[in-house]
């Protein structure tokens, strides 16, 4: 997992360098990486993008107790990683046992906080995963509602078009990433969630 380094060494200069004290850690794989107004949306939350390109559950499960070494106290994670897992050819009951492993390293360290997963979205590229990435989200949902401070959010099935497919208004040339329009459904989904995301705090960022 050498190729990951880069990035992160950019996140460790982004914590060093941040000039509050986070509250609300996003962290995952590009689809974080790419959203460029995350932390203006969720301001009244005090939020960090831990994002890193390419990354994998597996790669924020390994490399969890280095990005978060200098993090203290916390009110809540959202996580968004998984189908570059499913990309790279694993089993979805991996992508699940990585997950539990990335809960149990959270709970140790920060005790009982907020812990948001993201489906995985049905992306145009990885249509032939589709079959895998629906079973993957039923299973994380069902690891999401052991724990009263476990949420899931599906947004899998807004990204669906009426032939039940991968809808390309939502997504770059490259039928992976988002556009804005996806990233707007993104934001509009979690905002959706009060227990994540109060609402009475909410209604000050439209």
């Amino acid at each position: 997992m050498f190729w990951y380094h880069p990035d992160l060494e950019r996140l460790e200069n982004q914590i060093k360098e941040l000039e509050y004290h986070p509250k609300t850690i996003f962290y995952g794989s590009s689809t974080l990486t790419l959203w460029n107004n995350l932390t203006t949306t969720f301001k009244e939350h005090k939020p960090i993008n831990l994002g890193f390109g390419g990354s994998t559950l597996a790669a924020c499960t390994w490399f969890f107790d280095r990005i978060f070494e200098n993090i203290k106290d916390i009110d809540a994670i959202v996580i968004y990683a998984g189908d570059n897992d499913l990309g790279d050819g694993r089993h979805p009951e991996e992508i699940i046992l990585f997950l539990e492993n990335l809960l149990f390293k959270i709970r140790t360290k920060y005790g009982n906080i907020k812990c948001t997963c993201i489906s995985i979205k049905p992306s145009i590229a990885r249509s032939h995963l589709q079959e895998s990435i629906n079973y993957t989200n039923k299973n994380i949902q069902k690891l999401m509602s052991k724990d009263d401070n476990f949420h899931f959010v599906n947004i899998y099935d807004a990204l669906l078009d009426k032939k039940g497919e991968p809808n390309s208004k939502y997504f770059e040339e490259d039928g992976l990433h988002f556009n804005s329009k996806g990233y707007n459904l993104l934001e509009k989904t979690l905002q959706k969630h009060p227990k994540i995301f109060p609402q009475k705090i909410l209604e000050k960022t439209f």
